[in-house]
């Protein structure tokens, strides 16, 4: 008797409807389309502010590498002159960092210009377009 009962139960039982589940998509589809630009932005920010972290540490150790050597390296000599020493620099007191010369948020190597646009000398990250004068680029002036 217990069977036939639960037999009952499991043929009157339906599933959601078509119109039930499009309903459930609807709204899904909407807060998706709500939080994930504002998630993305907030990662895109967090890239800039890493960005510019990592250039005021680049810039510190390139003010230290001045002070000792009189001049920042040269545009040929790159950033890689704060933890190799050039040919020429007999006062250089290296390394200035402590690790390697890091990549931007995005990957890309660090451009030093000497002298810079505005400044005796600049660090430069092209930002997500990766390139310069492109549209994020970050310029850290000393």
């Amino acid at each position: 008797m217990k069977t036939l009962n639960f037999r009952r139960r499991l043929g009157l039982q339906q599933g959601f409807t078509l119109l039930e589940l499009l309903v459930v998509l609807l709204i899904i589809a909407l807060l998706a389309g709500y939080v994930g630009p504002k998630l993305f932005s907030q990662v895109d920010r967090a890239k800039v502010k890493a960005t510019q972290a990592q250039m005021k540490t680049l810039g510190d150790a390139l003010t230290q590498y001045r002070l000792d050597v009189g001049s920042y390296p040269t545009t040929e000599q790159g950033l890689q002159a704060l933890n190799k020493q050039p040919q020429g620099t007999p006062n250089w007191h290296g390394p200035y960092l402590a690790k390697d010369v890091p990549a931007d948020a995005w990957g890309r190597p660090y451009i030093l210009n000497v002298p810079g646009r505005s400044s005796d000398a600049e660090v430069v990250s092209y930002g997500e377009e990766g390139r310069a004068g492109g549209n994020g680029e970050l310029v850290y002036g000393l």
